[in-house]
Order: C-alpha cells, then sequence, then structure tokens
C-alpha cells in the first residue's frame, strides 16, 4: 500500500492573488538605465512584386494535373505567411479556372486548441475565411490510418482531405525550431505534421525532434507513393518578410527540390546583427510568428534538446502575445520575464494542447512574472553578471519577423556601426506610459523621433 507522509495531506492555504505575490522592485536600490537609439539593418533576399501573378503562372506549370469535375483539398497552415490569404484565394481560382472545385483544410496538427472552431479561428486572422476565399473550410479533425512504419508506427492523415480527390499543400519553406536538416518546415512538413491533425503530430512528435530530419522525409516519401498528392505551392520569404519566392512543384519533385529552397531559405533568413546579446526584449511572440513563439534561429534560445545556433542572449524579456496567437503562449518558456499584462493573455489549454502534441514542456514554462514592462525589461537588467544594468548590451525587436529595425543601447554602438547599420534618430531613453508599460509596445518603443 503506498502511504504518504502526513504532510502531503495537511489543508492547502488559499493562494493570493497574482499581483500580490509578485516581486516589487521598488524595495531594491534604483539603478541607471541605458539610453537607446532605433537602427536600421540591410537584409537579404528579392521581393515578389506581383503575387498573384506569380501564383498564376507557377500554377500554369501543373494546370496539366489538374482533372476537370474533381475535388481538390487545399491545405493551409497557422503560420504568419506574408499574403498567404490572396496565395490561397489565387490559387482557389486557378484550380476553379481548370474546372475543378475546392475545399480548404486548416494543415496546422493541434493547433487552435485542437478544435475545428479554433483552427478556423486561426485561418481567420489571416483573412481565410469561407467568404473571402469563396470556398468551404473543412476542419474536422478526424484522421484514418493511411500507412505504418515499418516499426509498426501508425500514419495518420486528415479525413477530410482524404475525402477529396487530391491534396495540395500551400506552406511557407523555412527553417524550423527545434531539429535542422534537408528538408525542415515546408510542404513535405505539413502533409506529415499539419495534415496528420492533433493524432498525426502527436504520433510523430512521439519520436522526438532528434530523428525528424530522417523522419520528416521518410513519412513524406510514404504519403506520396500511397496519398493523391497533386502538387505542393511553395513560398520563400525575405529577411524584410515579404514574398520572394513562389514555386509549384509537381508530387514527385517536392523531396528533391524542396532541400533546394531550403538553402534559398538559410540565406534570406532576417538575423540579429550581434553574436553576444546581454538582454534581448521582445515585444511580442505568438504562433503566427513562429512555432516556437519567436525563433529561436534569431534568438539562439531552443526549447528542444540537442539544437543549436544563432546569438548568445543573456537574458531575455518579452512583453506582449500577438492577437493572432488566440493566446497560446508556446515559446514564452525561453524567456526569463514577462509581463504582467501579456501573461494574463495566455489561454492555457491551447498552450499545453501545444505541449502535449509536440512533447516538449521546456517551451511552455513560466518565466519571472513582472508588474509591467517596465519591471520586465529591469529585472533582467539587474542581472546580467559583471556589468551595470546602464552599460549592458540591450536589443529591443518587435518581434522576430520583423528585423529591420531594431532598438539598442549605446553599448552596442560601435559594433552597429561596423556593421554599417544606420541610427535613425539620437540616444534617448526608453518612454513608459503611467501604468509602467512601453509606448507603443508592439512596435519599436524609443524615445522621439
Amino acid at each position: 500500500m503506498l502511504v504518504f507522509p502526513h504532510t502531503m495531506n495537511r489543508p492547502r492555504p488559499t493562494p493570493k492573488r497574482k499581483e500580490n505575490i509578485m516581486l516589487n522592485l521598488n524595495q531594491f536600490p534604483r539603478v541607471n538605465w541605458p539610453r537607446f537609439r532605433r537602427v536600421r539593418q540591410t537584409l537579404q533576399g528579392p521581393r515578389e512584386t506581383d503575387v498573384a501573378a506569380a501564383v498564376r503562372r507557377e500554377i500554369t506549370q501543373v494546370q496539366h494535373l489538374i482533372t476537370p469535375g474533381k475535388t481538390y483539398a487545399i491545405g493551409v497552415g497557422s503560420r504568419g505567411i506574408a499574403n498567404i490569404a490572396l496565395i490561397a484565394r489565387t490559387t482557389i481560382e486557378e484550380i476553379r479556372r481548370s474546372g475543378a472545385d475546392v475545399v480548404i483544410i486548416p494543415a496546422m496538427a493541434s493547433h487552435g486548441g485542437a478544435t475545428p472552431k479554433g483552427q478556423k479561428e486561426v485561418l481567420a486572422s489571416f483573412g481565410i475565411t469561407e467568404a473571402a476565399m469563396g470556398a468551404h473550410i473543412d476542419a474536422r479533425m478526424d484522421v484514418a490510418i493511411i500507412d505504418h512504419l515499418p516499426d509498426g508506427t501508425p500514419i495518420y492523415f486528415s479525413q477530410a482531405a482524404l475525402d477529396a480527390d487530391g491534396i495540395i499543400p500551400i506552406n511557407r519553406v523555412k527553417l524550423h525550431t527545434a531539429f535542422h536538416g534537408p528538408i525542415e518546415s515546408g510542404l513535405t512538413k505539413m502533409l506529415v505534421i499539419g495534415f496528420g491533425k492533433q493524432h498525426g503530430a502527436a504520433t510523430v512528435h512521439s519520436r522526438g525532434f532528434a530523428v525528424f530530419d530522417r523522419l520528416i522525409p521518410e513519412i513524406g516519401r510514404i504519403m506520396m507513393e500511397r496519398l493523391p498528392i497533386v502538387f505542393g505551392l511553395a513560398i520563400l520569404e525575405n529577411g524584410y518578410e515579404d514574398t520572394a519566392l513562389v514555386r509549384a512543384l509537381p508530387a514527385e519533385r517536392i523531396l528533391a527540390e524542396e532541400p533546394q529552397l531550403m538553402d534559398r531559405s538559410r540565406q534570406w533568413i532576417a538575423r540579429l546583427p550581434f553574436d553576444n546579446i546581454d538582454v534581448l526584449v521582445v515585444g511580442q511572440i505568438g504562433k503566427n510568428i513562429s512555432g516556437d513563439g519567436m525563433d529561436p534561429n534569431v534568438t539562439g534560445r531552443y526549447g528542444a534538446v540537442g539544437v543549436s545556433g544563432g546569438p548568445t542572449i543573456g537574458k531575455m524579456a518579452v512583453l506582449n502575445l500577438t492577437t493572432e496567437t488566440h493566446g497560446n503562449a508556446n515559446g514564452l518558456g525561453v524567456a526569463d520575464s514577462v509581463s504582467l499584462h501579456a501573461y494574463r493573455e495566455i489561454d492555457w489549454a491551447k498552450t499545453y494542447t501545444n505541449a502535449l502534441t509536440s512533447t516538449e514542456f521546456g517551451p511552455i514554462k513560466t518565466p519571472m512574472v513582472m508588474p509591467n514592462d517596465h519591471d520586465a525589461i529591469e529585472v533582467v537588467l539587474r542581472t546580467i553578471n559583471g556589468r551595470s544594468p546602464e552599460n549592458t548590451r540591450t536589443v529591443v525587436i518587435q518581434n522576430t519577423l520583423r528585423l529591420e529595425e531594431l532598438v539598442i543601447s549605446e553599448a552596442l554602438w560601435e559594433d552597429a556601426h561596423a556593421k554599417g547599420l544606420q541610427p535613425q534618430n539620437d540616444w534617448a531613453p526608453l518612454i513608459f506610459d503611467a501604468e509602467g508599460n512601453l509606448h507603443d509596445a508592439g512596435g519599436l518603443p524609443i524615445g522621439q523621433d
């Protein structure tokens, strides 16, 4: 018989309100902060000037694969891809121009709380609704087993997509946040995980990110053989988060050509221009920005074990969740402090569902919760060993997608100047409102222009 110590059976005290248990920095000696300046860097990659024309051009190359009278399942995910509504609508128009019909599938695994309503809400936040697209959205979470891996692991796929005559994934090709390999985020991963819904995603993630570089192509190859995948529409973005390239790949070319697109994505990704940063302040995190809320390829902080790359960050503060993340705070766990107003926006059911599916709990752990933006920043400024707060190498960004403009402290100016970053204003203190929150906290909150 299992016997618990008597102390475990004592009555639990009533927990205090969050506001009463947070640290009050007023009890500590005051410290001087750095002065800041907004700077601009030049990012990489071309820009597609006419996205709709590019989509039509690419689909013309695969038009012969579309059969009149058939219905095609178009997969759209949960990432905030530039021009995604335009790309999806143009794809639908071109397929219908060929005499076929379309149904939209939310190919986003467990996102949106793993419910049909939640997944439709995610698509709607990107402008993808039945009214806007002129097409039905089938958000059923039902899946079917289409095959098994050699070890007996079942391979799941969306039943709604299987009910159609053909399958067409639309996705951005980009570095993944938890593993690296020839194929990372893109068409193949959407097929393997996004279309797998909750069951499929959880099953694949149960194998661990350490094998994803081999597992994703392996399952993808089985799907290409077993399923009526017609073509995929791959999207690449430049460092400015603009559409850089659109490519329609017939099913038989996806596995062969996606690694080449990955190479271009690696070259064009926006990065922080400094290798060593004492404090990084992130204005927004969210699933529409990155699977991990903020891209670890940018921050150097990964939620999964065994992945590395990017700058060295001493401490990190997070100030807000995006509206489009619908409360999913996956990725917050790699930060060191968070503002109370961001913490209050967390939908724990959606966040925990994400963690349960991915099998990674590190990204959902709670950092130190501070009453406002000011204190969330000050607590990390105070805890950089060997430097006074005013001499810290501090960077403020809106989010990890928007890195053309940064806000930097004076200690970084020599490096910034050497790298050719252009100053946009004079040195000034950060401005906070009466509640201690940054002026224009969702953007780049810095002094006077």
